[in-house]
């Protein structure tokens, strides 16, 4: 029992200590080290305690006991304060790591075991002289602070779940301070915003306020001081009002007159600049006559100046005629001012003799009617004069005009001359270049031929190309060289596209719009385009013109056997285009659907291997070969592994990613169904997918095995180049960056086109903006929304409702729409069951409501009709990798509101940023994905739309004339098939 006590005292930690040392938890050990010193403590033998006992003095022991039975009362207090915190601070530490809990158990029982086992000897050997009374005392005490020390942990315990909970209620309150702090920023820009407008008008208003009394005052004071008794004299101060209004017309005839006088100074100096012309003509004359070689082509020059100096002299006349008129007019002036003094000299005899008041009214209206017929010859003189000025001017430039364009013609007759008459060393050090190309086999020999027959004939073309890049290194001149001998040789490129989409036969998404509209835009360049398509069940037939089968039967490999297919033909908008039907037990393309199905692995893969057959088949030698997605993604390995080897080599292959996010990885064994060789391709250098060894990634082969990789928009080409945005594909397309690159896809001009369109009601263009109203009152009626209030606001939607979308933002701008008193269309439709279940309901709850109209299924007709109708349009995407519907929507005059990203980061810029050049700015953007970021911009559309009608107009007009059209991307396209042809060719003719 009494070696229980002392453990128990020394476990708690009853050690004698100054009450103000802070030192003095941080030695006390805690209550689990003491029950195992106590454990410790029994297994010491008699003989052992025998030795300790000789080692402790009692001078030195007595002392602390005495002290401790002392200041029992006054510091257990203290002790037990300490030991708690001491305790307490434990058990926040164990509580935040409670994997190594025991660790720090052992080692703390490791390096105070020893020390305490001695100490507990020692004091358990030097008590037994202690009397019982005193021991029972202190182990009593030592019960109450065990006791008082658990009740100090509970109540620690306590007030810390509190503190939590009230600090988690405090962050919850902190968020949403936050959040309306936001709105309350925003609110402030506007306020401030409307503030420095109003601020003018307040000054304006406090002014006249201030003169408002003060001329009541006075009026209200003369009519008191003269009411009844002076007749004579009002008259005489209403005659003096009016004569004072009468000076101010006066004082502004002075004005427009100083005017006349600075336009006469101006006239001056015109006819100074007229002297200069003619003696500038005179030199030129002079300069032409001795430079110009061609006297026939210039035989009229002479009569064409000498009427051109009849003209200017014409207009001199004219002008001095309007000098003289201005000089009547000014003798008028000093008639009528001589006739104002006179009637001044009679209004102060009338103040004398107090004439009668009809005299003075009389003359009055002889000078109303002198003053106005002054200012109207006044405003036909400066009429005259301005139309004369103009006049002029117009001549000068037009004279200048033909100066510059005889100056341009003269150097570049001069230049002619001088590369005509170039000495045959020229030609002969170009000849000699040629054939050095020749000898070291960096050009062919049909190459080197041509660039001959070039430069025998003399061409100016090779000659400018020459000349061009002389300075520059081998490699460009060579290029440059090349570049002549194609374009010569041959119209333009042999392009094929092989995809799934194409719009508007077989469209999904934006893939299938940019497979038309790029097809056509380089049609239009000069180049033959083809098309390759699967022959789905569900294509548009009626929108296919001269649909034939062939009667052709075209083999590919698949699972180890030949599989028949069947070729058709058609044009589609002017297209060729080439539909393979496979024969297959599987029915690949006769589903009911293009994507979705469990093994769309194996019908695309099928189909990229038998649209290559086709080629080799047909004997084709495309210049590029432009494959489109995971879906024909195969083509560029199969291209390289197996039919270049068979001859099908002409082509380069360019592949386009529109979306990252659908890479079509699968087990890399369902790879040699199509003929590839699985072990070759499963490497982390060709195909095999960056986080699953095991399976295979048809991007990333594409990427790695194409000679031109593009995606739709430059911004997206930066996103995806992180781990975030590549979707595990970003270190690959960093290794491959050289031949990487981002075109922002445009649209079909042609079909989407506001001023041709069939489907909506009323067709309009920029500069008439009447139609717009209409089409907006017509899908108001065919909706059954309503259209009491033809200025309410109407926001389109046409998207898909997937989450790249920003699902929630839409169905959050529903509601924000009509907080701020607009109407809502939404026509699209989702592939994701529970959000198409989602807004199902929301549309059943709106079914009846008067401004929302919720349309979930695709409808190409309606479509156009919202575009037309819709005054704003919401693109809230979490990411979008280029986006067309808002250049649609542009091209019809409703403004976007679009978050920053991707395409729509490339198409869309705020009105409010002052970084982007006034005449770029076309909508308006938000950068957060969040409610509150697309509350806000919301609310900046909505009040710039209700406070400024005519900036509205005129932004619905830029918007309008933007050019979102296939031809600037088209030109790029254009470039890099080009580079990569030539490329090619050089490389050939190396071997």
């Amino acid at each position: 029992m009494a070696s229980e006590a002392y453990s128990l005292v020394l476990g708690c930690g009853w050690i004698r200590a100054t009450p103000r040392s802070p030192r003095f938890a941080l030695f006390l050990p805690s209550r689990p080290l003491a029950v195992s010193c106590k454990m410790r403590q029994k297994h010491f033998s008699s003989q052992q305690k025998r030795q300790q006992i000789k080692r402790v003095s009692r001078e030195q022991l007595r002392p602390n006991i005495n002290s401790e039975s002392h200041n029992n009362d006054n510091g257990l207090s203290q002790k037990a304060s300490s030991d708690g915190l001491s305790n307490q601070g434990q058990e926040s530490v164990l509580s935040n790591d409670d994997d190594s809990e025991h660790d720090s158990k052992d080692m703390a029982e490791a390096s105070v075991e020893e020390t305490k086992s001695e100490m507990e000897d020692e004091i358990i050997q030097e008590h037994q002289r202690i009397p019982l009374e005193d021991l029972k005392s202190m182990i009593r005490n030592v019960e109450k602070n065990v006791s008082s020390l658990n009740q100090a942990e509970v109540g620690a315990l306590q007030e810390l779940d509190k503190i939590l909970s009230d600090k988690e209620a405090l962050q919850a309150e902190i968020n949403i301070k936050e959040m309306k702090l936001a709105e309350t920023d925003a609110q402030i820009k506007v306020a401030a915003q409307e503030k420095i407008n109003v601020e003018p008008l307040e000054d304006q208003l406090e002014k006249l306020k201030e003169v408002a009394p003060l001329g009541n005052g006075i009026m209200e004071g003369n009519h008191s001081s003269f009411s009844g008794e002076f007749p004579i004299v009002l008259e005489l101060n209403a005659l003096r009002k009016e004569y004072s209004v009468v000076k101010d017309d006066i004082q502004t005839l002075k004005l427009k007159l100083n005017d006349v006088i600075e336009t006469e100074e101006r006239v001056s100096l015109l006819e100074k600049e007229c002297c200069l012309l003619d003696t500038s003509l005179a030199e030129l004359q002079s300069q032409f006559t001795n430079a110009l070689v061609d006297v026939d082509k210039l035989s009229s020059l002479p009569s064409y100046y000498k009427a051109l100096s009849e003209k200017v002299k014409k207009l001199l006349g004219s002008v001095d005629s309007s000098n003289k008129e201005d000089q009547l007019d000014f003798s008028e002036f000093a008639k009528l001012q001589q006739k104002v003094d006179k009637l001044e000299a009679s209004i102060s005899k009338a103040n004398m003799t107090e004439l009668p008041y009809e005299k003075f009214r009389l003359y009055e209206e002889i000078l109303q009617k002198k003053i106005g017929s002054f200012e109207k010859h006044l405003q036909v003189s400066d009429q005259e004069i301005h139309s004369q000025i103009q006049l002029f001017q117009e001549s000068v430039r037009e004279f200048q005009d033909t100066l510059d364009k005889l100056q341009e013609d003269s150097k570049k007759r001069s230049q002619e001359q001088i590369l005509e008459n170039l000495p045959w060393e020229f030609w002969s050090r170009l000849l000699l270049l040629i054939d050095g190309w020749l000898l070291e086999k960096k050009i062919s020999t049909n190459d080197a031929k041509s660039l001959r027959d070039m430069a025998w004939k003399k061409d100016s073309r090779i000659r400018d190309a020459y000349l061009a890049c002389e300075s520059k290194g081998e490699h460009e001149r060579l290029t440059t060289f090349l570049k002549l001998t194609y374009t010569s040789t041959r119209p333009g490129l042999h392009i094929i596209h092989i995809a799934a989409e194409m719009a508007p036969v077989a469209k999904v998404g934006g893939l299938g719009d940019v497979i038309t509209g790029l097809s056509k835009a380089l049609q239009r360049k000069g180049h033959l385009v083809e098309i390759v398509l699967p022959k789905y069940d569900c294509i548009q037939y009626d929108l296919i013109a001269d649909l034939k089968a062939l009667d052709v039967v075209i083999e590919s490999y698949f699972d180890g056997q030949l599989f028949r297919n069947k070729i058709w033909v058609g044009t589609i908008e002017g297209l060729p285009v080439y539909f393979i039907e496979p024969h297959h037990p599987a029915k690949f393309f006769w589903r009911g659907t293009y994507y979705g199905e469990h093994d769309d692995f194996k019908r695309f893969s099928f189909f990229s291997r038998a649209a290559l057959e086709l080629l080799y088949e047909a004997g084709k030698r495309p210049d590029i070969i432009h494959c489109h997605d995971w879906q024909t993604a195969f083509v560029a390995p199969l291209y390289w592994d197996i039919y270049a080897a068979k001859g099908l080599n002409s082509a380069r292959i360019c592949f386009t990613c529109h979306n990252f996010e659908h890479q079509g990885t699968a087990p890399a064994s369902e790879l040699s169904s199509c003929g590839l060789d699985v072990h070759q391709m499963n490497r982390s250098d060709r195909m095999q997918d960056n986080s699953a060894h095991d399976r295979v990634n048809p991007v990333k082969g594409a990427i790695v095995f194409s000679n031109i990789v593009t995606t739709v928009s430059p911004t997206y080409a930066q996103e995806v180049c992180t781990a975030e945005g590549g979707r595990g594909l970003h270190e690959t397309l960093k290794s491959f960056s050289k031949k990487f690159v981002g075109i922002l896809n445009g649209i079909d001009t042609d079909a989407w086109n506001p001023s041709t369109d069939k489907y909506i009601s009323a067709q309009f263009h920029a500069d008439d903006l009447r139609g717009k109203a209409e089409n907006k009152n017509a899908i108001r009626k065919h909706l059954k929304l309503s259209w009491s209030n033809s200025s309410q606001p109407l926001v389109g939607c046409i998207t898909r409702l997937v989450p790249q979308k920003g699902v929630h933002l839409i169905r959050h701008a529903i509601y924000r729409t009509l907080e701020l008193g607009g109407q809502f269309v939404l026509l699209g439709s989702s592939p994701v069951l529970h959000i198409q279940r989602e807004f199902e309901d929301i549309a059943m709850h709106f079914n009846s409501h008067p401004d929302v109209r919720l349309l979930l299924k695709y409808d190409d007709a309606l479509s156009h009709l919202i575009y037309a109708a819709s005054d704003m349009f919401i693109i809230p995407s979490l990411f979008e990798p280029c986006g067309l519907t808002q250049m649609i929507a542009m091209r019809y005059g409703s403004v976007p509101i679009a978050r920053k990203t991707g395409g729509l980061n490339d198409s869309v810029f705020d009105v409010n940023d002052n970084t982007v050049p006034e005449q770029y700015r076309n909508g308006f953007t938000f950068l957060p994905p969040t409610e509150q970021g697309l509350s806000s911009v919301m609310g900046r559309a909505f009040r710039y739309y209700s406070t400024n009608p005519e900036g509205w107009q005129q932004l619905i007009q830029k918007d309008m004339t933007l050019d979102f059209s296939w031809d600037s991307s088209a030109s790029q396209y254009e470039e890099l098939y080009e580079r990569s042809v030539i490329r090619a060719r050089t490389a050939a003719a190396r071997v």
